[in-house]
């Protein structure tokens, strides 16, 4: 047995208390750009809860870098006072704090600043297709200058360090790639002259006491002219001794959304492209492996088996901020489920960052639940995420609480959507939900249906009822002549059996569901063909990164696609669709239909001044039903 993940390792001089690595991410909790203090609430809550290193979101070192809207800026006292807040916060947990730093070149935004991109050569960013300005001399100088005066502020704000972020959307790694250098000058025959000449600026700096850390993506997934493995050796072996920590992570121009990918791609998936890069350098600097890393038990293996010196766990600890106590307590953490759903917060509408299981998670500042007035009986009807976040809330408040569940299993959506392709770690927070009801002495009756009577018994006794039934299936919205033929996607999943061998799955919504569905069936030898209303499958999958993904996965399973069509009828011969716009006819000839519309609310059992929660007030995500049933068990 080698190191464990709860054993302290040495940085520069500066001891964090374990292996586990809070990464660099946008969070949306600033004010303009500036570090707020639900930032500061934000890093704390990881660092009690355990963690080695907190990386804090990355500071644009420049102002005309502006990648997304509450994007921080390393610059001024607004900067300097909210990293001293951070560190201030965290630094009683003995936990490291080091200023992410950083320069999204072509792959910002000029939607803000109005001005030009930076880049060190005319590319367009393939995203956005905007064209930026070629850095000369002047820009270049800039860059330096920015990184240097940034690590001077986190000097000044006591800070443990810096990370330079040369990552998949990076200034500093666009110089290093062949996609986006073609200069000429130095800065292109020696691609590594602006990252070295940051790192010697950086490092006079920090002086020698402070940790200098790198994010390097190793691996572009571009081999014709992006940097590879066999590169990045190359760069680490040069840059090594300059270093206090080094990050492994991949990605580039044309694979940003392979750096934190969903659970559609294995976990760990930076393993071999580590231990290759930790071989390298040998001894030189401590080196992370980064890569869907949520489960402790993986990132031990890691650690056993010498891939790596740290591991980055950085969705793992959003979805638990007690990850690293829980692991020392030998206990369960509350699992990622690498959905993507509340943690990617890059997006116009600056949602701020979350997690689908913890609905505590960027909401840290919120003041803490005060203790209830009296201990109560409290029955919740409905055993989904819904229901079993309130009971959890309520029994761990001391509330005494029952599930009545009328299936024969509690989990409700969350066990039906782990049947779906790339769903199936949301069964372990089905898991973890029960498991933690059932330690703390919930009674969870299971085949059980509840009626209004016996809640308006209920209510009379003096118990407190909560209607957590979830929703029912709409009713189509198109004749359906021949019953046998139409399946809703909670039964498709559900039984798969019952499915013909040529089947239409209907996607009114774009989001992943329909695309689960259609990979199912398709992995279990059905026949699938795709339809849409929308111009593209999955229309809404973007802000999970899946949206390319899901539309390689849907090529490569030979699923046809029918796009901009409504359902018109499903009879005896088949599906009926047309073209929304020509009304072009299109039969699919004896194939059945597997709806994947919403569901409508099922509130049979509602009452006057009856507290419901999650999909039985409107069918939504596994999101608002946890968040629901968490406010409403903190609120009794």
């Amino acid at each position: 047995m080698g190191l464990a993940l709860t054993d302290p390792i040495t940085l520069a001089g500066r001891t964090a208390p374990a292996r586990v690595l809070f990464g660099p991410h946008e969070t949306n909790l600033g004010s303009g750009r500036v570090f707020t203090r639900r930032h500061t609430a934000y890093y704390e809550r990881r660092a009690r809860g355990g963690a080695g290193v907190v990386v804090t979101e990355v500071a644009s070192i420049h102002p005309l870098d502006r990648p997304y809207e509450r994007a921080p800026l390393a610059a001024g006292a607004g900067a300097g006072d909210g990293w001293a807040e951070i560190v201030a916060a965290c630094r009683p947990h003995r936990t490291l704090v080091l200023a992410g730093l950083g320069h999204s070149g072509l792959q910002g935004s000029s939607a803000w600043t109005r001005a030009p991109l930076w880049a060190p050569s005319r590319v367009p960013d393939p995203a956005t297709r905007e064209l930026p300005m070629e850095m000369g001399t002047g820009e270049i100088d800039a860059v330096i200058e920015g990184f240097r005066r940034a690590a001077a502020l986190a000097v000044a704000a006591d800070l443990d360090g810096v990370e330079l972020d040369a990552g998949p959307t990076a200034l500093l790694r666009q110089f290093l790639s062949g996609l986006t250098n073609h200069r000429a000058d130095r800065h292109g025959l020696d691609r590594l002259s602006v990252i070295r000449e940051v790192i010697s600026a950086v490092r006079a700096e920090l002086g020698p006491d402070r940790i200098l850390a790198l994010r390097l993506s190793c691996d572009e997934t571009a081999p014709w002219a992006g940097i590879t493995p066999e590169q990045a050796v190359r760069h680490v072996r040069e840059l090594a001794a300059s270093l206090d920590l080094l990050t492994v992570v991949r990605g580039g121009l044309f694979s940003a959304e392979t750096y934190r990918p969903d659970a559609h791609t294995r976990p760990g998936f930076n393993r071999e492209l580590c231990r290759a890069i930790r071989e390298s350098v040998a001894g030189v600097v401590p080196v992370v492996l980064q890569g869907s890393v949520v489960d402790p038990a993986y990132a031990q293996h890691a650690l056993d088996d010498e891939i790596c010196d740290m591991v980055e766990m950085t969705r793992a600890q959003i979805a638990d901020p007690d990850l690293v106590t829980a692991v020392r307590e030998d206990r369960s953490p509350r699992p990622c489920v690498r959905c993507n759903q509340a943690c990617l917060v890059r997006d116009f509408h600056n949602p701020i960052v979350g997690c689908i299981g913890n609905a505590e998670a960027g909401r840290e500042v919120e003041p803490p639940t005060p203790a209830p007035g009296s201990v109560r009986e409290v029955m919740v009807v409905g055993g989904g995420p819904a229901g079993l976040e309130a009971a959890r809330v309520l029994a761990e408040r001391g509330h005494r609480v029952t599930v009545a569940e009328r299936d024969n299993s509690v989990g409700g959506m969350l066990r039906t959507v782990a049947a779906g392709a790339g769903r199936a770690p949301f069964a372990q927070l089905a898991d973890w939900l029960e498991r933690r009801c059932r330690d703390l002495n919930v009674r969870i009756r299971t085949g059980t249906t509840v009626t209004g009577d016996e809640i308006d018994a209920a209510r009379h006794a003096g118990e407190s009822v909560i209607l957590a039934t979830g929703s029912s299936p709409r009713p189509p919205g198109f004749p359906v002549d021949d019953t046998a033929r139409y399946l809703t996607a909670v039964q498709a999943l559900a039984g798969p059996g019952a499915v013909g061998e040529r089947v239409v799955v209907w996607d009114p919504v774009g989001g992943p569901s329909a695309v689960a569905v259609a990979e199912h069936l398709a992995a279990l030898g059905r026949t699938v063909i795709y339809a849409s209303v929308d111009p593209i499958p999955g229309s809404r999958l973007s802000p999970t990164g899946d949206l390319v993904g899901a539309n390689v996965r849907l090529q490569r399973a030979g699923i046809t696609r029918h796009l901009g069509v409504t359902v018109c009828a499903v009879d005896a011969t088949g599906v009926h669709l047309a073209h929304r716009i020509t009304g072009v006819p299109v039969t699919v000839a004896g194939a059945m239909l597997v709806d994947c519309s919403v569901g409508l609310p099922d509130d049979r059992l509602q009452r006057p001044g009856l507290d419901g929660i999650g999909d039985c007030i409107a069918p939504r995500t596994v999101r608002e039903a946890v968040r629901e049933g968490h406010l409403l068990g903190s609120k009794l």
